[in-house]
Formats: C-alpha cells, structure tokens, sequence
C-alpha cells in the first residue's frame, strides 16, 4: 500500500505499523489466520482507489469475500470523476459480488462529501441500503485535512441525504466532539475506531459510546495500519479492565453488535466479552 500511496509513509511510520504487513498483499488464507489469532470473527476488506488509479480493485476485494464468504465482506471504492461508470459499478458489486457498502476517503480526492460526485452514489447507496462509509479527522498522510471536517461535511449532507446510512471512520480527531455531535443529531450517522488504538481513544468519545451513542459506535483497526489483535488486546487492557472505560453493556454493541446491525452481517458467536469485528 505505501508504494501506491506515498502519503501514508509518515502515518505507517507514525503509527509504528508492521512494515512487512504494510508492503505485503496477504492472501485470503493468510489474513484469515491473522483474524483467527487476534479473536476476530467478521473484516470488513475495503477496496482502494484515487484519481488516475486503482490501488487495490474492488474485483481483488472480491477474491477474498468470494473465498470466505461468511466471515470477509466488501467495501466497494469507484472513481468520483466517472460517476455513471462509479454508479454501474458499485450497484455490480453490492448485488452480484455482495459488497456491503461504499468506501470514500476524501482526501485521496481532495473534495469533501458534499461535492456533486459524491451525490448519485449517495442515491444509490440509499437505494441500494448499504451504508457510505468515510474518513472524518485530521489527515495522517500529508494531505490536506480541511475536507475531513465532520461539521460542516457530514452534517450537511445527513440533512440533504437523511435516508443515508454513513459510516464516520478514524473518529475525528481534533474534531472528536464534533463526531460525536453529528452522530448524536443525526438517526443514521455512526463513528467507527479504525486508524485508533484503543489505548488512545478520547474521553468524549468514550462517554458517548456508554450512553446516548452504544448503538452508534463500531470498532475498527485499519489494518495494515494496526494490527488486528494488537487492537483487540488493547480493547480489554485499556477499555475493559479500567475505571472509566467501555461498560459492560456497551461492549457487545461496540464489538460488533452495531456493525452486524447497519452492514446487515450474519450473526456471530458471542464471547465473554462481546463478539469481535
């Protein structure tokens, strides 16, 4: 991944990331056994793609949610500058492929959400019901941040697209407040934890994943950004096991309860401390 994003160098650095697993394509065996280690049940594998190139293909997605087909499920990603082709091939995709909602990182475009590229496939996606799931915060590759801003980006459009499902990712920071108030005021907007150790989670959002948001919040990883039992781990070091963590009832809505719910996954087993995503 770094080869074709130059960008995230820093943030892999930064993020003291596994170099091998970060230059490396693992197979699907390779990166169920990973999941295995880590306790983790369900991945959602997130296509990749940016102006004049396609990082990693929605079809290459499909190889691994065609080979484990109850346990990886697909992001779609499409060309923002083609939007009839993107439409056409994000609709293949959910019912043929069965991907199960639409991934945009809008820095890798340098245009927020409410442009009019995103806004046929925002139909789609309400048509389609699956959720359009996106990155809210600062920009840990050196990129511009100013369209990752959750207010007044997502605000807007939950208020022009109300049936749309949206997915915030990598929880805001240093606008984590602002996450959660539009998830807050808004029915169908959620935050996800990819791209955050657990260990590093802000308070706000800890607060609201304990009461007015336990059924609006998802864990994440981001892998191959951070590993997957290395989060998993730290979800029961530093949230479980502290005053002023995760609750007990909110742990099996955050650990996949939520996601089950919004991504319409199959169920999985529940474990002592809530099922894993």
């Amino acid at each position: 991944m770094i080869a074709a994003i130059p960008e995230v160098a820093r943030l892999f650095a930064q993020s003291h990331s596994d170099p091998e697993l970060a230059s490396k394509k693992q197979s699907p065996e390779e990166l169920i056994a990973m999941m295995d280690e880590a306790g983790v049940s369900h991945i959602c594998l997130s296509a990749w793609s940016r102006p004049g190139q396609v990082i990693f293909s929605n079809e290459e997605v499909a190889e691994y949610t065609r080979a484990y087909p109850d346990r990886i499920f697909g992001l779609a990603a499409v060309d923002l500058h083609s939007p009839v082709k993107a439409v056409k091939e994000l609709e293949y995709y959910v019912k043929v492929e069965k991907f199960v909602g639409l991934r945009i990182v809008p820095w890798l475009w340098n245009l927020p959400p409410i442009d009019p590229p995103y806004w046929p496939l925002f139909v789609k996606c309400i048509e389609l019901d699956i959720p359009f799931l996106t990155q809210v915060g600062h920009t840990g590759p050196l990129c511009p941040s100013e369209v990752g801003r959750p207010i007044p980006y997502i605000d807007a459009i939950a208020l022009k697209f109300p049936d749309l499902k949206i997915i915030m990712g990598h929880m805001g920071y240093p606008w984590t407040a602002e996450t959660v108030a539009v998830a807050w005021k808004h029915e169908n907007v959620y935050i996800d934890t990819s791209a955050w150790s657990p260990k590093y989670y802000a308070p706000e959002f800890i607060q609201f994943a304990n009461t007015t948001g336990r059924k609006k919040v998802m864990f994440g990883t981001n892998f191959p950004q951070l590993g997957l039992k290395d989060c998993v781990d730290q979800v029961h070091t530093h949230l479980l096991a502290v005053k002023g963590g995760l609750r007990d009832t909110s742990v099996k809505d955050f650990m996949g309860g939520n996601a089950i719910r919004v991504l319409k996954l199959p169920p999985m087993e529940m474990e002592e401390h809530g099922s894993k995503l």
